[in-house]
């Protein structure tokens, strides 16, 4: 099988170097990094080259998502595989419904792991499936593919997973960017609570600004968990300095 990487930033790197292993790998990206793919066993080529895959995975910051869907979209053969790796999944796949014909495949996914927590191994790291319109076998050999590396595969419809991803990933990267803006950093005395505060500082610390802007600016529930968390802050800081 033949599957063509759009995008070789840190999540694109870290997702070519383990697909390398075991697919005929193509890779795209407007700045030159011919020497770094082919170091990871994968082949570097232009666009024309990625239409021929059987897959194509882009790895584009969410804003840049549409643009490039509607861009590749007339040069793909019927039953080509788009998978979106984007941290919203009802944008993206609203998106790929609207601008991708029929015969095409779509699955959405979101890997719940990056270049700093799966840069050792990925078992036991999980990923979220949003099957749209994949074929059944092609669907269960990617589970099947995904648990082999020690995954664990979480199915669910693209509303909930932005539901629940806006207190988790999004609520985690608000405080983290809180703490960075605060200045926070490491102390000799702290605690082991801070220490974890501190470890939520530094799973954030190398991510972008525009990923963090993204993530709220394209999930539909974002805004909504981010001012009840601000609003209970409130609510202790005065019961606490009435």
């Amino acid at each position: 099988m033949k599957i063509g990487i759009i995008g070789f930033g840190r999540l694109g790197r870290l997702i070519a170097k383990n697909l390398s292993q075991d697919f005929e790998l193509y890779v795209y990206d407007k700045i030159d990094y011919a020497s770094d793919i082919t170091a990871l066993g994968a082949i570097s080529t232009d666009l024309e080259g990625i239409y021929q895959c059987d897959t194509i995975i882009p790895f584009v910051p969410i804003s840049a998502f549409e643009d490039l869907v509607k861009a590749i979209a007339p040069h793909l053969a019927p039953n080509t595989l788009i998978i979106d790796v984007c941290s919203v999944k009802v944008h993206p796949m609203q998106v790929m419904q609207k601008y991708l014909p029929k015969s095409i495949q779509v699955l959405g996914t979101h890997p719940m792991f990056g270049p700093d927590s799966a840069k050792t191994t990925l078992m036991g790291s999980k990923i979220v499936l949003c099957k749209e319109r994949v074929q059944d076998e092609l669907y269960d050999n990617i589970v099947y593919y995904l648990k082999k590396f020690g995954l664990k595969v979480i199915e669910a419809t693209p509303e909930k997973h932005d539901q629940e991803i806006s207190s988790s990933l999004l609520l985690t990267h608000f405080i983290g960017r809180t703490l960075i803006d605060f200045e926070a950093q490491d102390l000799e005395i702290d605690t082991a609570g801070y220490r974890r505060l501190m470890k939520i500082l530094g799973t954030v610390e190398n991510d972008t600004w525009q990923l963090f802007e993204d993530m709220n600016k394209y999930n539909p529930y974002a805004q909504k968990t981010i001012e009840r968390f601000l609003e209970t802050q409130k609510i202790i800081k005065d019961k606490l300095y009435k």
